[in-house]
């Protein structure tokens, strides 16, 4: 990797999350990534290893406070990485400790591709806007976020266990093609369509294809449904 490039290290326990950081990240001119572990333990090796110059660091990995331990580890040393910690659901206190040990900034599990990216590039160069006078709204944003927790992590399963079949069918549907060019695109018979549609609504335990989309849609999964690859 190129000397000129932001070094990022991943952190991230949800396998199909830690690929899609990558992939993101990857694309990205002006930075890549150096590493990624599923443990904060992990973490802690990996930063000594690597020397990153970001880190995307999960809370919550072996343990509900492995991130919260490798942040305090990492930053107790020489090392000076940016710290941006990635969450779903946690509690406030738990975020502000994050905080206080030390963290540049934070990032929802569904922020869309740009969002993440800005981050990074906001941490490398210090100009991250998390201040004291914002803490008000980290603490409304979190309350915001609370709602999703559940069916965040459900989609994100139902999407890691979807079948080839279903997750093509399913890309179709969110592109907005009916069943009739469904049907025409894949060369199946229409009773073949409604069968595996039904399959998808069990699985998300949905009652129709409108509510699936519309959870897709609210939850930012786009891009975790469109990259998902080898399965």
């Amino acid at each position: 990797m190129s000397d000129s490039l932001i070094k990022v290290l991943i952190a991230e326990d949800t396998e199909p999350l830690r690929r899609l950081y990558k992939k993101i990240i990857n694309a990205a001119p002006d930075m890549g990534v150096v590493a990624d572990t599923d443990t904060g333990k992990d973490a802690v090796a990996l930063a000594l290893q690597t020397q990153p110059d970001v880190i995307l660091m999960d809370i919550e990995m072996e343990t509900p406070d492995a991130g919260l331990r490798a942040v305090e580890s990492i930053l107790g040393t020489k090392q000076d990485p940016k710290i941006i910690i990635l969450t779903v659901y946690e509690e406030d206190d738990l975020i502000f400790t994050a905080f206080r040990l030390g963290v540049t900034d934070y990032l929802i599990k569904n922020a869309p591709p740009q969002e993440i990216l800005e981050s990074i590039r906001n941490a490398y160069f210090n100009q991250s806007p998390l201040r004291p006078e914002l803490a008000s709204k980290i603490l409304g944003e979190f309350k915001r976020v609370k709602t999703y927790e559940t069916s965040f992590l459900f989609a994100v399963d139902i999407v890691s266990s979807l079948t080839t079949t279903e997750l093509q069918l399913l890309r179709l549907l969110l592109d907005g093609k009916s069943r009739r060019e469904i049907c025409a695109l894949r060369h199946v018979e229409m009773s073949t369509v409604k069968t595996q549609i039904n399959h998808i609504l069990k699985k998300f335990d949905k009652k129709s294809v409108e509510e699936v989309t519309a959870m897709i849609s609210s939850l930012n999964l786009y891009d975790l449904i469109y990259n998902r690859r080898n399965f």
